[in-house]
Parts: C-alpha cells; structure tokens; sequence
C-alpha cells in the first residue's frame, strides 16, 4: 500500500508561480511606491476619513477582522472599528484579503492567465485589479461620503491630487509627465502595489516543493481528506485554493443589512481562496462564520442554514466527518497560512492626513 506521501504526490499538487503583470500594466518600483501610498491615503474618500487599508489591514491579513466593512464615518481599526455615523450602514460585503490577489484566476501553476481579466469582488462584477480599486472609490458608504456624487467622485479625487505638488511629482517619476494624474494611472498604481502583497511559502508550499517534513502527520491526513472524503478540493482546487466559480451554499443572512442575493439574483457567491485563511475571520460573503470550525460545520451538514433558501448547490451533502477528520482538515488548512507578506505601514502620505484614515 503506497504510503501517504507517495498517495499525496500522486495528486501532482502545485505551488505559486510568479506573478503576471498586464501588459498595459508593467511592473515598475516607482509605480508599486505611488500605489501604496495612494493605497493609504484618506485623501482618495470623500470624506477624507477612510482609505483603501482602512479595510485592508496588514495585521488582519489584509481584511479587516469585520463581518460587514466599516468604510466612511468608521473609527478606529480591524474588529474594534465601529461607526460614529449611525446613518451610513456596514458595506455589504466581508472584505477580501489583498495577498495574492495578483492570482485571481489562476486554475493550475502552468497556466499562462490574464490579469486584465482576473475575477474580482464576491459577485464576480469587476476584472483586474484596475477596475477593482475604482469601485470603492464611487461606493456611498465604502468611501465616497457625502463630499460629492458618484458621478463627480472620480474628477473630485483627480483635482485633490493635482493640487498636492509631492502627488504630481511622484505621477510624473512613475508615468512621465503627459498628464500623469488621470484615473487609469491611479488604478494602475494601487493595482501594481497590490500585486506585491503576495504570500508563497507556506508549509503547504515547502512540501510541494519537495519538504516532505514541513506538513505534520495531522496536516497530511488533512490534506487526503481535503483532496479526498471531505471533497473540498472540488470548489477549492488549484493552487489557489479556488476555482473562481459561484455558488448558492445556503449561507444565513446578515440582518445589519437587506437580503443578498448574490450573483445573478441567485444566492452566487464566488469560491474564496483558502490561502492565509486563518489570518482573514471572519468568513464567507457576509462574514456569518466566526470560525473555520463554523465553516467546516456548515459544510459537513451539506444543509441550508437560512429558510428563505431551500435549494442550495448539488455539491452540498451531509459528508459526516468526525472530529477528528474536522481538526485534520483544520490543521491542513493551517497549513496555508505564510504571513511573511509586506506589513509595512507609510509613516506619513502626501496628504498630510492620517496614514489609513480614522484607525
């Protein structure tokens, strides 16, 4: 009988490759240092209160810790952030973390992928990181605010940023200086500064590179069972963890907001990567698992939790794990966690306000 490292090999795992810039999009230091501190910068909300990592926090895997996001009128940051302006509401969505996101949408280590078509946000609405970054910026409670609508958001931020001489100095050293500050260099900066927060040497990746000692025992039979009886590996396959399709898992509704039906009006939400997972609580579309212990319940009881959906998706059956096989799985996960990831936090922005917003 082969032993259980000779069954894992024979299951061709694959590591992260390195990342692919767009064309349009080329690596570039000078881009990758406007994008962070742009990435920073209250100055890109409305209200200049709230910016990309208010949301997005190194110390919480580049989430935020929240169910639901807190964007503007929040103070404070990660799960203590609460809302001082009782009449803006939680974004709709848990935050996804920024680490690999420059992978969204790879299916295997080989394949050769596009990242000007890579699938964003849970209901799969935007593609790249380019378009990615813009969205927030027009989104009332994400951070646009009251300052100005959403249709003037986009030229009110421009004209901030053109009247601050270190912004149009640092446009021209990463995009020359045939007007630099337009919306598509600033989407491609913070998109160039993102796709640096990458995370590849977990212990997961170790052994699949050839370190058969950097998975414990426990983490090898949870690798079988993830691969295996608990057929986690059908949604989240690759080496990603996911394979960017959506899905109706009969998730309960979060009540600080109206009903979401996903994608589609559908109850579709797309497969999250599982890579740092124990890093990025809380969990799924609206953040109603605390746990990965919650979530790997919910999947075991392969049943709806919330009444208002009877059909979920055919991929969800009851799978009868015990708890041992449960912390197999659990551990395996672990696994996937590398947080040797750039934390570096701006000292200060070119705006002069407070690096993250009201944290």
């Amino acid at each position: 009988m082969p032993s259980t490292t000779e069954r894992i090999q024979l299951l061709n795992l694959g590591s992260l490759p390195d990342v692919t810039f767009p064309v349009n999009d080329p690596r570039s230091d000078a881009k990758e240092m406007l994008g962070k501190v742009l990435f920073w910068d209250p100055i890109l909300s409305g209200q200049r209160d709230v910016a990309c990592a208010s949301c997005h926090l190194p110390e919480y895997g580049y989430g935020d810790g929240l169910d639901l996001s807190i964007g503007v009128g929040g103070i404070g940051a990660g799960p203590s952030r609460v809302q001082s302006d009782i009449t803006i509401p939680p974004t709709r969505r848990n935050a996804p973390t920024i680490i690999n996101a420059a992978y969204n949408g790879l299916l295997n280590s080989t394949q050769i992928y596009d990242p000007l078509k890579a699938i964003m946000f849970w209901d799969g609405r935007g593609r790249s990181l380019e378009s990615q970054c813009l969205g927030p910026l027009t989104s009332f409670n994400t951070m646009r605010g009251r300052a100005y609508s959403a249709v003037a958001a986009n030229d009110s931020i421009l004209e901030r940023l053109r009247n601050i001489p270190e912004y149009v100095q640092l446009f021209n050293t990463a995009f020359g200086e045939n007007e630099p500050i337009t919306i598509e260099n600033l989407s491609r900066a913070i998109a160039s500064f993102e796709r640096t927060i990458v995370s590849i040497n977990s212990p997961y990746d170790q052994y699949v590179m050839g370190d058969v000692s950097a998975l414990t025992s426990e983490q090898e039979e949870g690798l079988l069972l993830f691969f295996g009886k608990a057929n986690c590996s059908s949604c989240h396959s690759g080496p990603m963890f996911s394979d960017y399709n959506y899905y109706n898992l009969g998730i309960p509704y979060n009540n600080k907001i109206p009903a979401d039906s996903g994608k589609n009006s559908a109850f579709l939400f797309r497969t999250p990567t599982l890579r740092n997972a124990t890093l990025t609580a809380r969990y799924m579309h609206n953040g109603m698992h605390a746990t990965l212990e919650e979530v790997l319940n919910h999947y075991s009881e392969g049943i709806s939790n919330n009444p208002a959906i009877a059909k979920i998706d055919k991929k969800m059956r009851p799978l009868k794990l015990s708890e041992k096989e449960k912390r197999a799985i659990i551990s395996f996960i672990e696994s996937l966690t590398d947080n040797q990831y750039d934390k570096s936090i701006p000292s200060t922005v070119p705006s002069g306000l407070n690096p993250g917003g009201n944290l």
